[in-house]
């Protein structure tokens, strides 16, 4: 039986808008207390404003008040599952700490990483704390 973690992200990426690179994206994010949120990627002909599904579904649930997160997950149809990119580490390692990733293909290829193993040496607050 598929996690229902993974089933809310295979959703969510339906919803993606990707004219450019036509590579959909979908994510969710589970808090604490066992709420989900959800995001796709939205691709903007101006490159840089693209948002990643990964960030899209933790901004919703930072939007309404969620701090305190258990896991995470990312499905695209990849020939292997596919993690976050760099940008969205740095913020899931900020927001989210060491928190389970869980990675699907819609191929049927699944890996279960932590953010430390995706994000080894993280700079977070500790690194700009002064004396």
């Amino acid at each position: 039986m598929p996690d229902e973690l993974i089933n809310r992200a295979t959703v969510s990426r339906e919803q993606a808008i990707a004219p450019y690179s036509g590579f959909k994206v979908g994510a969710a994010i589970e808090t604490v207390d066992g709420r989900v949120f959800t995001g796709c990627n939205i691709e903007s002909a101006s490159f840089g404003l693209t948002a990643c599904a990964e960030r899209v579904a933790l901004w919703k649930a930072i939007s309404e008040g969620a701090r305190q997160f258990k896991r995470r997950a990312v499905v695209t149809n990849a020939k292997v599952p596919t993690p976050p990119c760099g940008a969205c580490r740095q913020l899931l390692w900020e927001y989210c700490g060491d928190i389970a990733v869980l990675l699907h293909s819609l191929n049927g290829i699944e890996r279960i990483f932590q953010m430390a193993e995706l994000f080894p040496q993280p700079f977070d607050r500790h690194s700009i704390e002064q004396e």
